[in-house]
């Protein structure tokens, strides 16, 4: 990936999940890794395998996030790059959402994207930019049922991805969100996603995701390659989003259907 080479990168919740994809990338292209998280433990070990460091982190604190920044650029001298990836899931109909989780999910990914953004435009427009990348889902694309506080959270995210983008293209520093669609993780694993073929007949590739694969989404947009993008919407998702309803139907036709006139 050009334009990665010894740049320095913050990476949430990296430690677990589509984070590992994302701090795996990064270290392939020879950025140099910043994995924060709650789990010292498994962030260290997170950290240890791409020769980058890890640093305790509570993405719902400002003073954390002040205390991550603070440190990243006093061990290293800089910080060219953020991935706010750190999140949690919620899934149940809103009528039995309670008012705690909603406003839990909210704070971990909503108000930690805000607060991360916060904490790195002063050094990213001190230093003549930088690039962003928040994590959003394909429940922030449409809407999915189960999914009110997740959802709202994430296409939050991404409004707030397109406010940061305008406010901010003038210091140029870039903000992009990316999408996944089901990717295989822990998180998703406890729902009964398995990787494989044929095992997600929504998505028109026919599969869940990797998440090597959202990571090299993420490494493009936060290298050189893409200097004329910001505000964008990437969706990693196997398609799933460009016509969930249409597959449906689509799994009801016959592969050898003969063409009509209308």
């Amino acid at each position: 990936m050009s334009g990665l080479q010894d740049k320095v990168v913050i990476v949430t919740g990296g430690s677990g999940g589509l984070g590992t994809g994302m701090v795996a990338c990064l270290a392939r292209a020879g950025a140099t890794v910043v994995v924060t998280g709650r789990d010292q433990e498994e962030g260290e070990k997170a950290a240890a395998r791409v020769g980058g460091v890890f640093l305790r982190h509570d993405v719902t604190s400002e003073d954390s996030w002040q205390a991550v920044v603070a440190a990243t650029v006093e061990r290293h001298g800089r910080l060219d790059g953020l991935v706010n990836n750190a999140g949690i899931d919620s899934w149940s109909l809103i009528e039995n959402e309670t008012l705690e989780q909603f406003e839990r999910v909210l704070k971990v990914n909503l108000t930690g994207v805000f607060l991360g953004l916060k904490a790195v435009v002063p050094q990213m427009r001190a230093a003549g930019g930088g690039s962003i990348v928040n994590i959003g889902s394909a429940t922030g694309l449409t809407g999915h049922p189960l999914t009110s506080g997740y959802g709202a959270s994430k296409w939050g995210a991404r409004g707030l991805t397109k406010t940061a983008a305008v406010e901010l293209g003038r210091y140029r520093i870039r903000v992009n969100s990316v999408h996944p669609g089901l990717v295989y993780t822990p998180m998703t694993e406890a729902h009964g996603a398995r990787p494989g073929e044929g095992n997600f007949p929504l998505a028109p590739l026919g599969r869940i995701g990797l998440p090597e694969e959202i990571g090299e989404a993420v490494c493009f947009l936060l290298s050189d390659a893409a200097a004329y993008m910001t505000g964008a919407d990437i969706s990693v998702d196997g398609g799933w989003t460009a016509g969930e309803a249409g597959l449906m139907q689509l799994a009801d036709a016959p592969a050898d259907a003969p063409a009509t006139d209308a």
